[in-house]
């Protein structure tokens, strides 16, 4: 599973692809529209965090800027009737920090101003991503829309994404970790956590 990208951009599509070459390999990974212009152009050095979609006939690439784009796109596509290239437009619309204010907001309309959902669509949306993005904590700071992703814990939180435990399964190992501790530390608690639940 590949969890991240670091390599030469050459080639940014207008479609929401890029191409990146890393050790000779070119890699195609969608983005959200919002990153085409953040990553620089063509012969720029590009770092993208990855989640990588299987399918029977496909595998495909998704990269994000931050890991919490990517952390925000996991728990979309973990929401009923929400596949990648939906999770994909409501990120290129609404960053995280506007996402959540939404979801902690229960605000439909910002969830509609996405082409593809509905009014239904959205009310269910708002409901299950209340239980799958996290609504307050060390990570995030909701009140002013300013996203604060330091920290030993939020560096457990995104290396056990990148290891490919779901939203669901990284929420709840990391509220059992205690409140201090080295990143080492807390990342082995976690993965004990892990391994005892499953």
């Amino acid at each position: 599973m590949i969890g991240s990208l670091r390599g030469t951009l050459l080639e940014r599509g207008p479609d929401g692809h890029l191409l990146v070459e890393v050790g000779g390999v070119g890699y195609r990974v969608m983005v959200p529209l919002s990153a085409l212009g953040p990553v620089g152009e063509p012969g720029s050095s590009v770092f993208l965090h990855v989640h990588t979609h299987v399918r029977e006939d496909a595998m495909i690439l998704f990269g994000f800027p931050s890991a919490d784009e990517r952390y925000c796109f996991e728990a979309l596509i973990g929401a009923h009737g929400v596949g990648p290239a939906l999770a994909l437009s409501l990120l290129s619309v609404h960053p995280p920090a506007a996402l959540r204010r939404a979801v902690a907001t229960d605000d439909v309309d910002t969830l509609t101003s996405v082409p593809g959902i509905g009014k239904k669509t959205a009310a269910r949306l708002l409901i299950e991503l209340k239980a799958r993005l996290d609504q307050g904590g060390e990570d995030f700071e909701y009140s002013t829309g300013i996203e604060r992703i330091d920290g030993p814990r939020a560096a457990v939180r995104v290396a056990l994404a990148s290891l490919g435990y779901s939203s669901d399964e990284v929420r709840e190992a990391v509220r059992e970790l205690p409140e201090d501790g080295t990143e080492q530390e807390l990342l082995r608690l976690a993965l004990r956590t892990m391994a005892g639940a499953r």
